[in-house]
């Protein structure tokens, strides 16, 4: 009687996602437990697993365990709205520092039966799953092999959050033969698709819209390839994997579109916590939104025109709400203040005169009178004291205080002095103190712990995490086609496209030190990486020394550091990746081309053209190049087309020049002497 027994339907859910884009909030707790439009990101995945009747739910965290355990407590004691048909397990362990080794732990505890859900904490849709869970088992009854499916949604919007992507998918059979997640900062100019994606089918549809919301129908076997692969540390690595050795691990994922009346998105830095709100708010999730008791099956909101969502508990004139505002019971705006685009939680305080746009904050928050926020995230507990200004991309952490007429812009503020500097370590180090109970969060919370080089010419990067701005903003566009005089010869230089190859080579190398300068990965891994796209793209040695040090200064923390610091965040590049740009930056030519490259970066990131004499005397004073390098690029540098950069140099190339004749002038005495 076996064979008849009803299948469970069981999910995994992965919390504790995206640690270091939502930092400080992280180090105070589970990015699981963040609120969103004041119902915790947890509970979003919960009710959207429930509404797709799952029976069983693993939650698999390795921070802050015990609170998420706490908090699925408080939730089934209260009857949240996820409780009701469903059983919640949390699980966890405290090696776990990847999707990868979640995903081999729960393999190794046998507690998947058969097909499952995988879903993210920080996944927020209206979506049915079901149907996509039916077509991925009678995929698998055709296809021994199925190992998953992917389920994306098309999108339609100019922002990017990290999670846009293009695929290329057998249109008989809706197998996935190419993926490659988007930059989230500009649009790519041209996509590089390998020539066997279109030799081996004969029918290939291209999709370039599309957002992955982290949803996945897994089939058991898909665990067994993440204990077999150690390697698969991400999803990404684990589609990468299985797309390049499908013959090998037999194995083949297969993709699933939502409805466009369904809603799906990952909530995976600020900039799309700030996109989801605005889209619950405006109801594109319904009916997870604030006046259908998304959580406590009550009513808490009284849902008014213009989008405005006021808790009868809230003490508030609506002239103060303008428009899309969401204000929770026992918070109470005082006269004169402006409230429009913003989420305020429980019992917040905010004072006369007040302007908030795109402002989130938590609950027991105070602002003071006479404040402007726009563009930011404030902590539970927190003060905002009179007079302040705080502009886009500030993130107060909880119990914040920030002194009286404070003006910041995209700044991380934490309570307290001492802060962690990695997962692994517990070592604190002291922060900027801007006020008793406000610090400014920098690279040192994430730093080497072991690394007491203390006489750096630059001083250390602080972290580079996607902050708010306006939604509105275009992407920045590449243009390669435009009017141009013919004696326009600066602008016709800016918009000369590289050759295919070399652009494709100097994007994979971007990508891999980007990545592995966030991950502080071994620099002999990301030199192998190196050299295997060297190879692919058949670049010669020049060329890779030339686009490996143009590689360091085109990362993001260069292009865009905090508050506009670009010698701290070449410092900090090169403290991590300087033995990758040693490897290759051994010889005199090699620091020619070193130079060169620079000379390319100086025309195009203004940042740098600013301070290139402190840059170069950097790179020459931790020994990247010699003075006869820097002496005989300054002499190859033409007086009319680089007068700029000539003048900006001079200095330098005087006092180097100085230095030697004062050592040639020594060598000269000591011969006389002996």
């Amino acid at each position: 009687m076996a064979q008849f027994e009803k299948e469970i339907v069981q999910a995994v859910l992965i919390a504790d996602n995206n640690v270091w884009n939502f930092k400080p909030l992280s180090d105070e707790g589970s990015t699981a437990l963040l609120p969103l439009v004041n119902v915790r990101m947890l509970d979003y995945a919960l009710i959207a697993l429930n509404r797709s009747g799952v029976e069983e739910v693993f939650v698999y965290a390795s921070l802050y365990l015990q609170n998420i355990r706490d908090h699925i407590k408080a939730g089934i004691a209260t009857y949240a709205s996820w409780s009701f048909k469903m059983t919640v397990h949390v699980i966890g362990g405290e090696g776990c520092r990847c999707f990868g080794d979640a995903m081999r732990d729960l393999d190794a505890k046998a507690l998947i039966r058969g097909n499952f859900i995988l879903l993210g904490a920080d996944t927020v849709t209206n979506a049915d799953l079901r149907p996509v869970l039916e077509q991925h088992k009678r995929q698998a009854k055709f296809d021994k092999g199925t190992a998953a499916t992917l389920v994306f949604k098309e999108c339609s919007n100019n922002v990017r959050t990290g999670n846009e992507l293009l695929i290329a998918v057998d249109r008989r059979n809706d197998r996935l033969h190419y993926h490659q997640r988007l930059r989230m900062h500009q649009k790519e100019p041209r996509y590089q698709i390998p020539l066997d994606v279109f030799l081996g089918n004969s029918c290939v549809a291209l999709h370039h819209n599309l957002l992955d919301p982290q949803i996945a129908i897994g089939s058991p076997s898909m665990l067994s390839l993440f204990s077999d692969n150690f390697d698969f540390q991400t999803r990404d690595d684990f589609v990468r994997g299985l797309l390049i050795n499908e013959e090998l691990l037999d194995s083949r994922i297969y993709v699933a579109l939502l409805p466009a009346a369904q809603y799906a998105h990952k909530v995976n830095n600020w900039p799309a916590y700030q996109l989801v709100s605005r889209d619950i708010i405006n109801r594109w999730a319904y009916p997870l939104v604030p006046d259908m008791g998304v959580y406590k099956l009550q009513q808490q909101y009284v849902f008014h025109k213009d989008n405005i969502y006021k808790s009868p508990g809230a003490h508030v004139s609506k002239v103060a709400l303008q428009q899309n505002v969401v204000i929770q019971a026992g918070s109470r705006v005082d006269s004169g203040s402006v409230i429009n685009d913003s989420v305020i939680g429980a019992n917040c305080r905010i004072g006369k005169n007040c302007r908030l746009s795109n402002v989130f904050l938590m609950a027991d928050v105070t602002v003071k009178d006479n404040c402007r926020l726009e563009h930011s995230v404030v902590g539970a507990g927190a003060t905002i004291n009179e007079d302040c200004d705080v502009s886009a991309g500030c993130v107060l952490g909880a119990n914040s205080v920030l002194p009286a007429q404070t003006k910041l812009s995209k700044t991380l503020v934490t309570s307290t002095p001492n802060t962690q500097r990695s997962e692994e370590d517990a070592l604190a180090m002291e922060l900027e103190s801007i006020g008793p109970n406000a610090y400014i969060v920098s690279d040192l919370t994430t730093g080497d712990p072991e690394d007491s080089d203390g006489e750096d010419f630059l001083p250390q990067q602080p972290l580079s995490i996607p902050k708010m701005g306006d939604l509105l903003a275009p992407l920045d566009e590449i243009s390669y086609c435009t009017d141009l005089s013919d004696d326009d010869e600066d602008a016709s230089r800016a918009v000369t496209p590289l050759p295919d190859d070399t652009n494709i080579f100097l994007g994979e190398v971007i990508d891999s030190l980007t990545r592995g300068f966030r991950e502080k990965s071994n620099p002999d891994f990301l030199i192998l990486e190196i050299n295997s796209s060297r190879y692919a793209y058949n670049m010669s040695l020049k060329e890779v020394n030339f686009n490996v040090v143009k590689a360091v200064f085109g990362m993001q923390s260069i292009l865009d550091p905090v508050n506009n610091n670009v010698l701290v965040a070449i410092n900090a590049a090169f403290k991590q990746l300087g033995p990758v740009v040693s490897n290759y930056i051994k010889s005199e030519d090699a620091m020619l081309d070193c130079l060169k490259a620079l000379e390319d970066v100086y025309e195009e990131n203004p940042l740098v053209r600013e301070k290139i004499s402190q840059i170069v005397h950097y790179l020459y004073d931790k020994d990247f190049v010699s003075e006869d390098a820097i002496q005989a690029w300054f002499e190859q540098l033409d007086e009319e087309e680089h007068a700029h950069l000539r003048q900006s140099l001079a200095k330098l190339v005087a006092w180097l020049n100085q230095s030697s004749e004062e050592e040639d002038d020594d060598d000269d005495d000591e011969e006389e002497e002996d």
